[in-house]
């Protein structure tokens, strides 16, 4: 699967398409066998999986966003909420000039809380923003892709994420996740105490389930369930 899309200026002009995708990912921690760049991966095989289906412009991810609950593990580097927000209006005004009326913000990352005020606030104004996908979105995806977890227990590196990769990116998943299960289900201070309040190893969820068959099946859902909101 692609990271990156391959359209020239052609391809873009003769697609014509009126909605934008613009992945939205992270770089930090996720654990000893998942790397770094975990969620923008995420968020790219989202995006590429709905290219593929829909008439739609893939933009290349933002791979730093908000991860400032996982800096006590090396590797994370984050921008603020502010930043992040600000970029994201640059690209829908960029997007709305090059011909696109609506961009729809794949998010990869939980803590991208901002994202939701960004979209809410674009609802007032002529282009239009969208968030996707949505909490339903994903439970939807779990259940029908046959995942053991839950999206509270299964956070960070667990269950879904190590399933994606091994689908998409099966290369980047090192030896470890079999045996790296951390359950944290009560993290009510997860906000001013940070990760490392929770666990250890950077893990809150299940991998040891993963597969990656699981990861195709989350796909397909997520590609259907994105139908709605197109």
């Amino acid at each position: 699967m692609d990271l990156l899309p391959a359209d020239t200026t052609l391809d873009a002009r003769d697609g014509g398409a009126t909605v934008a995708l613009l992945p939205v990912g992270s770089f930090e921690q996720h654990g000893p066998y998942l790397p770094l760049t975990t969620d923008t991966l995420v968020a790219s095989a989202i995006a590429a999986e709905l290219a593929s289906r829909y008439p739609v412009l893939r933009l290349p991810p933002i791979t730093i966003s908000c991860s400032h609950e996982h800096a006590a593990w090396a590797g994370t580097v984050s921008i603020s909420a502010t930043t992040l927000a600000a970029i994201v209006r640059d690209v829908a005004d960029s997007v709305q000039r090059a011909g696109a009326r609506t961009l729809v913000l794949v998010n990869g990352h939980g803590g991208n809380y901002v994202l939701g005020n960004v979209v809410q606030e674009a609802s007032l104004d002529p282009g239009r923003m969208a968030l996707f996908p949505t909490e339903l979105d994903w439970e939807d995806a779990r259940a029908e892709a046959g995942l053991t977890t839950n999206g509270l227990t299964d956070m960070h590196a667990g269950e879904l994420e190590t399933s994606i990769l091994l689908h998409a990116f099966p290369d980047v998943v090192r030896p470890g996740y079999e045996r790296a299960d951390h359950v944290a289900d009560d993290r009510r201070y997860l906000l001013s105490r940070g990760m490392q309040a929770y666990t250890e190893s950077g893990v809150v969820g299940r991998p040891s389930l993963a597969s990656a068959e699981k990861g195709r099946a989350v796909l397909a859902s997520l590609a259907r369930s994105f139908a709605g909101h197109l």
